[in-house]
């Protein structure tokens, strides 16, 4: 029996498509963690949609705050907010609740990524050193 011969090129091609497909899949499970983090952990309080809850709990979608904040809106999901603070002009007053034991820094990272990418904002995007360096000012990272 004669041994089929491919060309050099259709196979390196299979290979190629091979490696993209694996590397692919890696990156999947991480892809949408920020929005599944947000429905877990924020989405209560601040809305699916980022709608906030009238004049009780503040909006993301839209807020001002977001962008005039950014250096501490790391610190502000790891430690919580006690106290009042004005976002588009209205004034909240209500506690908002430490994540200080159950999200990392990672994790932060790609909530306010999603945070900052979805419903029409478009703030600019954190770097995992960024957050940390933030988290580290309020002595608050965890190094992951």
């Amino acid at each position: 029996m004669k041994p089929l011969k491919q060309p050099v090129w259709y196979l390196r091609g299979l290979a190629l498509l091979g490696v993209a497909v694996s590397v692919g899949s890696c990156f999947s499970n991480r892809q949408n963690e920020g929005a599944t983090l947000y429905a877990s952990h924020c989405s209560n309080c601040h809305g699916a949609q980022g709608e906030g809850l009238k004049r009780l709990i503040p909006p993301l979608a839209g807020a001002d705050y977001l962008t005039k904040n950014r250096n501490g809106l790391a610190c502000l999901v790891r430690k919580g907010l006690q106290g009042p603070l004005i976002v588009n002009g209205v004034d909240y007053n209500q506690v908002m609740p430490a994540a200080d034991s159950h999200l990392t820094d990672s994790q932060i990272t790609n909530i306010l990524n999603f945070v900052q990418t979805s419903w029409g904002n478009q703030g600019e995007i954190f770097t995992i050193r960024e957050v940390t360096e933030q988290l580290r000012a309020c002595g608050a990272s965890d190094g992951q």
